[in-house]
């Protein structure tokens, strides 16, 4: 006697296998790259890349993160909190010019007082400037080197993307983080006007 054969029934409803829906990526908030700025100063005899805006008087100052000569980490605003800045972008401590404005300000430093902090900073490695510290004999200006990230640089716009250098500029900033005088050289071999930048010092206390 033939059987009929049963046929099973395709589970419908709740009990059907779920099909998943495929993931979506992430959405990510685009990194916006730095601008880039020519026709600002020059190298030799052609133009130069700078990287970033210019930082201008009545603005809040940048945070920036850079290294101690012992490769920590040191933060321009958060490290000096309740103190008046100054911060001088330099080439490199190498050079004569940089050499000479870092010993004039660690000379002139002694007119503001332990409420003024002044910070000369390159991109030169830590271990070197440590040693171009203890063969100058510096002790009032703390050295700090963007190497790393290039943080600072790009965030006062002073990063020569030619040479990873920085253009000589400096900064004054007050107590709330307000930048009170801002000065870029037109030249590489040109030094800042001291007695501005330390009027601009006193001033902001």
């Amino acid at each position: 006697m033939a059987t009929a054969k049963k046929t099973k029934k395709a589970k419908t409803g709740k009990s059907a296998a779920k099909k998943t829906a495929p993931k979506r990526p992430l959405r990510t908030a685009k990194s916006k790259r730095p601008v880039e700025r020519v026709r600002v100063i020059k190298l030799g005899d052609k133009s130069a890349t700078v990287i970033g805006k210019e930082v201008v008087v009545g603005q809040t100052a940048p945070e920036f993160t850079a290294r101690a000569n012992d490769w920590s980490p040191v933060r321009g605003l958060a490290d000096t909190t309740g103190k008046v800045r100054i911060f001088a972008a330099v080439p490199s401590l190498s050079t004569s010019v940089c050499d000479k404005e870092t010993r004039t300000f660690n000379e002139r430093a002694a007119e503001l007082g332990d409420e003024v902090r002044v910070w000369v900073i390159s991109t030169d490695l830590p271990p070197t400037q440590k040693h171009w510290c203890g063969h100058a004999r510096v002790d009032r200006v703390q050295t700090v080197s963007d190497h790393m990230d290039t943080d600072f640089g790009i965030k006062y716009g002073t990063l020569i993307k030619e040479r990873r250098w920085h253009r000589r500029a400096v900064f004054v900033v007050d107590r709330d983080n307000k930048v009170t005088y801002a000065a870029y050289m037109p030249a590489l071999g040109m030094e800042p006007n001291y007695d501005e930048v330390l009027a601009a010092a006193k001033a902001a206390l």
